[in-house]
């Protein structure tokens, strides 16, 4: 875990010498400022997790100004104000207007500790909970991977053992298998799981942004960085970062990330300053990486790197004795959030047509099904009516909205999946009569994705 910063400002050399003696001892990196100008600059510069400054600094900016000042570039250190007795209404002021805390001069070593442990968990609680809405509901979600075949028990078995590891983790599976749910099952059982899973998915983000995504930035760095920020791995720091779909990744990245993993560091875009980050990392992609060695598109070095540990999840269509479990779990799952009651099957049709069709879209399309199949129905048991009739009919025809026929499917394992993946989005996008947001929770993706895979597949919609 890297070392906390902590910029003291004030005016008096020994309060200076004081702070930096104490924050030494408490295992931070004190860093001084006699003034608020010189403390901006510093700000400016460098990462500080929290700035603690005295109220008072005759001449120049007080500790308020400074404040101010911090919060109209877009800086959001936390700051911790250091006030005399006489002058606690101001600090009363300062926290109406950002300041975290406040504490009284003199103080010994022990009320400054608290103070900054305090603020410190505050800043913890915060940069989580712009996660947790997602986490609760994604680590809700791990129980999805349903299975009691012989090779989802394989699975299951694989994963006890290399959770408590910090073993990397390349999961290999057709789009739709749950692999990202996998991955964040290994982080449920591991020792990291109080810390976030922070996951990117490379085929939705551009790769002009990816590397800020990932890395942060400072304010400046590019046109339109007008405030710096704080990166994915940064963000995971002592917990796991997932990659999903790292086939897509530039090289130029690929080489970026494979420094991290080797180094465990790297540099915001803009700044020549080293960040040190403690991380998992697991990845999952649906391409044939080794081909994409022999091809000059993936790096060997970070494959192996990645590859310490791999997972191959077999398509829905290879584990039928799991589709009536699935089937029934999605039933209960959305007529609990529903505030329905509907059963499965309702009908021996219904089992029958599931195990028939071919599930190009894997489980996360056997979820949108049974979703769309608890919304439609009004019977209270889940019958033919309720699903696509491409199912019901055993077709997996999935025409584009054009109107034009589907090109044959080619017969290498990267076009095939693609050809699948363009009929699903087309299916979806006429279930939603055209709706891309619709489409996308249809598709269990998000909506920019959903943008990027029009565009990727030329769909019109």
């Amino acid at each position: 875990m890297m070392k906390k910063r902590i910029l003291v400002v004030d005016d008096e050399q020994n309060m200076l010498k004081l702070a930096k003696i104490m924050l030494d001892r408490m295992g931070y990196e004190p860093l001084l400022a006699d003034n608020a100008e010189e403390a901006l600059r510093q700000l400016g510069q460098k990462r500080i997790d929290m700035v603690l400054t005295d109220l008072k600094m005759p001449g120049g900016l007080s500790g308020i100004d400074l404040l101010g000042e911090m919060r109209r570039r877009g800086m959001r250190t936390p700051v911790v104000i250091m006030t005399a007795f006489g002058t606690i209404k101001n600090a009363v002021e300062a926290m109406k207007q950002g300041a975290s805390d406040f504490i009284l001069k003199p103080f010994d070593v022990d009320s400054i500790e608290m103070a900054i442990a305090r603020v410190f968990e505050m800043e913890t609680v915060k940069r989580e909970n712009v996660f947790l809405r997602e986490e609760l509901r994604q680590q809700r979600e791990v129980q999805d991977i349903v299975g009691r075949g012989e090779r989802m028990g394989e699975i299951h078995s694989m994963i006890d053992r290399v959770a408590p590891t910090d073993a990397a983790v390349l999961i290999y599976g057709e789009t739709g298998t749950g692999k990202e749910l996998l991955a964040r099952s290994i982080h449920e059982k591991s020792s990291r799981r109080e810390r976030l899973f922070v996951a990117v998915n490379c085929a939705a983000i551009p790769a002009t942004l990816l590397e800020s995504e990932l890395f942060g930035h400072t304010k400046g760095a590019f046109t339109g960085a007008e405030a710096e920020r704080t990166g994915r791995f940064e963000k995971a720091d002592g917990g796991s970062i997932f990659f999903d779909e790292i086939g897509d990744m530039e090289p130029v990245l690929q080489a970026k990330i494979l420094r991290v993993l080797q180094e465990k560091e790297f540099e915001k875009v803009g700044s020549p300053e080293t960040i040190s980050v403690n991380v998992r990392v697991i990845a999952a992609t649906n391409r044939d990486l080794r081909k994409m060695i022999r091809e000059g598109a993936f790096r060997e070095d970070l494959y192996y790197r990645l590859n310490v540990v791999g997972i191959a999840i077999p398509p829905l269509r290879e584990r039928q004795e799991d589709i009536p479990l699935l089937a029934e779990h999605f039933t209960a799952k959305y007529s609990r959030e529903w505030g329905k009651e509907v059963a499965f099957p309702g009908d021996p049709l219904v089992l029958a047509a599931l195990r028939a069709y071919p599930w190009p879209g894997n489980v996360r399309e056997m979820e949108n099904v049974i979703e769309r199949a608890v919304a439609l129905n009004s019977t209270g048991r889940i019958g033919p009516d309720d699903l696509p009739a491409e199912i019901v009919h055993g077709s997996t025809e999935s025409p584009c909205l054009t109107g034009a026929p589907e090109k044959t499917a080619p017969a290498d394992m990267e076009g095939a999946v693609s050809s699948l993946e363009r009929g699903m989005i087309a299916r979806a996008l006429r279930e939603a009569q055209g709706v891309k947001a619709r489409a996308a929770k249809l598709l269990g993706i998000s909506e920019r994705n959903l943008w990027y895979k029009l565009k990727k597949y030329e769909i019109s919609g």
